[in-house]
């Protein structure tokens, strides 16, 4: 059994989807589609640049969604493939609305336009510089929340992304974060400040939940075709109720990637495609398991060379 699985935000690129734009219409009507709902050429922006402008979290979010969601249809339409057989669908943060809007919980237009918003209140939750990001490497999750609880008195940090075995990250503020570095030096614990400007899925993004409890109780949710799992909960999702609370709970919420990719396997999915720009989420699968098969969709030669 295969799962179908969408990158998030860091995978973004200029020039990304450019060659399904420039050989399918299907591409380019969804291009112009998402110009329309927008209202400014995001279109403009994923193929020309500028790299600055698109790696701005409310241009990045509807933009790898749009290459993703691009792929996932051409794929579908143009070729003899069939991902709706996949027993999950799955994606890494923002990845998720890729995952819900190609499995048809919810329409194209309409998460292009919430995902805008969800990248907005995400960067405004609070002013830039105040919070980040840190990557520790070569760690297991449970030292790193054994650090965080034994110096809780002395920073605030959490872990927002459990992607791997030995790829964890954390967010908080920056002070917080100067403080918990050092203590990961201090236990030669490898790290890595990332380049974001907003500490994503911790406590600090508050007010960006409270925007996406408004806008996602607006939307229209479907019943799709394949079974989610979520972010949050690192199993499958039962119905639209519970998908709607977890989105608006996955802002703040822990991404438990590498419990979602164990699950996965542990159900008997033994090959994972990614669609969408770049391929980290294939990198992250192999970390967490060597034997299973991946495959990933950037260009039209990979989807020839797909055996499902």
């Amino acid at each position: 059994m295969f799962s179908v699985i969408f990158p998030g935000q860091g995978s973004q690129m200029v020039g990304m989807g450019k060659e399904f734009y420039d050989r399918f219409d299907i591409v380019k009507n969804l291009f112009k589609q998402a110009d329309d709902s927008l209202n400014f050429s995001i279109s403009k922006l994923i193929l020309e640049g500028s790299k600055e402008e698109l790696d701005l979290t409310k241009n990045t979010q509807p933009a790898i969604f749009l290459i993703s969601y691009s792929i996932f249809h051409t794929v579908k339409k143009e070729f003899n493939l069939d991902l709706s057989k996949a027993r999950y669908f799955a994606g890494h943060s923002l990845g998720e609305y890729s995952a819900l809007s190609c499995a048809g919980y919810l329409d194209f237009t309409d998460s292009l336009k919430i995902l805008r918003i969800r990248g907005e209140a995400m960067q405004n939750s609070l002013p830039k510089g105040e919070g980040g990001m840190v990557a520790v490497l070569g760690s297991k999750v449970e030292l790193i929340e054994k650090i965080l609880s034994d110096n809780k008195k002395m920073f605030n940090a959490q872990i927002a992304n459990d992607n791997s075995d030995g790829q964890i990250v954390l967010s908080g503020k920056t002070d917080d974060l100067e403080k918990l570095i050092q203590i990961l030096k201090e236990n030669s614990i490898k790290n890595i400040k990332l380049p974001v400007s907003a500490p994503f899925h911790c406590d600090l993004m508050s007010n960006a939940t409270t925007i996406m409890t408004e806008e996602l109780n607006k939307l229209n949710f479907k019943n799709g075709k394949n079974k989610l799992i979520s972010n949050v909960t690192a199993n499958e999702i039962k119905d639209l109720d519970e998908l709607k609370t977890l989105l608006i709970k996955q802002i703040e919420s822990r991404v438990r990637w590498r419990e979602s990719v164990i699950n996965m396997i542990e159900n008997n999915v033994n090959h994972f495609i990614e669609i969408g720009p770049g391929k980290v989420l294939s990198g992250l699968v192999k970390r967490i398991n060597k034997d299973v098969k991946i495959d990933t969709i950037n260009h039209q030669s990979d989807i020839e060379n797909i055996k499902i």
